[in-house]
């Protein structure tokens, strides 16, 4: 009777189990649940080419001008136009590529760099990425209406709108039609899937395919090159060319290098004449200067934003003026990760008054 108990007993707890888990609809036993709807909405925030999924406000071009600079110029610039970490957000776009949709200088080869706004096609992308992603240490805390005054901002920089102009989800797609490289990006290939924004539904190759390996095109190298005589005649072009994203001047004190040829070591600079330079009382100077030198575009005091805290680099160099202001005149990568700190264009004097705050525990 016991054994014939346990069975019986054993059969009405499954049973019971069974219909718990069909009342509940768990599709992945002991992986969670399904998300409820306002979980779901929570996280669906993107906006599509078609505006599908924009939230409803506006932001005009003169509020968006007060939020850039306050939270956005640090990294990219008063006017777009970046620091030496990020690159260019605004430039090259003509009022002749707003009225066609295609930014010529696109297809030139000696065309220096290509900006976010020459490249982008839909403004959805602008709002998108802005609402999700900046500020970059502080991400998704602009409000509705800020994200569109701060795109609004960037559009009349670009002038593809006027410094008086209100971007609204009521508008946003008639804008659209003014982007400057608007018709630069095509669906209508196998690459898109389906067929909603104009793809084909189809691989760009179809069987039965023949490799055809004959009459190649042969591949171009590029190449630039400085006379001996001119080289140098205006002084160190590195010296003088601002540093933005990948793009770099030549060090036109050292001879033309070869190809294949190892870097040559760099220009031995002269020996400094400046006096090790001490924090300022209350640690305001220097933390002016800090500033000054956008050095807080990427380093913060007490926490990790592209680069370590200050604080970090403290524990770690303790009392090493002379290598961090050798550091961060000449930058380096590697040493906190895979993002690298270019070399930095300022006084000898200031490299080691910030330096020497640092090395003392980088206080506020």
């Amino acid at each position: 009777m016991s054994s014939f108990r346990n069975v019986f007993l054993s059969a009405a707890l499954l049973v019971a189990a069974t219909s718990a888990f069909a009342q509940t609809d768990v599709k992945y036993p002991g992986a969670g649940r399904d998300a409820t709807a306002k979980e779901v909405a929570a996280w669906d925030i993107d906006v599509r080419p078609d505006f599908k999924g924009l939230p409803p406000g506006s932001g005009t071009v003169a509020k968006g001008q007060d939020i850039w600079e306050a939270k956005c110029a640090n990294c990219h610039g008063i006017f777009g136009e970046s620091n030496e970490v990020f690159s260019p957000l605004i430039g090259g776009t003509t009022a002749e590529d707003i009225k066609v949709g295609r930014v010529a200088n696109l297809s030139r080869s000696d065309y220096p760099g290509r900006t976010t706004i020459m490249k982008v096609p839909t403004l959805s992308t602008l709002w998108d990425y802005i609402n999700r992603a900046m500020p970059w240490n502080n991400p998704k805390t602009l409000k509705v209406d800020e994200v569109y005054s701060v795109t609004a901002f960037l559009l009349s920089l670009a002038n593809v709108v006027p410094d008086d102009f209100t971007l609204s989800d009521k508008n946003i797609a008639e804008v659209q039609k003014r982007m400057p490289n608007r018709n630069g990006m095509s669906t209508a290939h196998g690459m898109w899937p389906g067929k909603e924004f104009g793809g084909t539904g189809k691989p760009d190759v179809m069987p039965p395919a023949v490799l055809c390996m004959k009459d190649c095109v042969t591949e171009p190298k590029v190449a630039s090159l400085l006379p001996d005589f001119a080289r140098n005649a205006h002084g160190n072009l590195l010296d003088q060319n601002r540093i933005i994203g990948p793009q770099r001047g030549a060090d036109t004190t050292q001879p033309e290098r070869k190809a294949g040829s190892p870097m040559p070591p760099p220009t031995a600079a002269a020996p400094s004449t400046a006096k090790t330079a001490e924090p300022a009382s209350g640690n305001k100077a220097v933390l002016a200067l800090v500033q000054k030198h956008s050095c807080t575009a990427c380093h913060a005091i007490d926490k990790k934003l592209v680069g370590p805290g200050f604080q970090e680099i403290a524990k770690k160099h303790a009392g090493k003026t002379d290598y961090l202001a050798g550091k961060i005149k000449a930058g380096g990568a590697g040493v906190w990760g895979a993002i690298p700190m270019p070399a930095q264009a300022l006084s000898e004097a200031d490299a080691k008054v910030i330096a020497a705050w640092i090395a003392q525990g980088a206080a506020k």
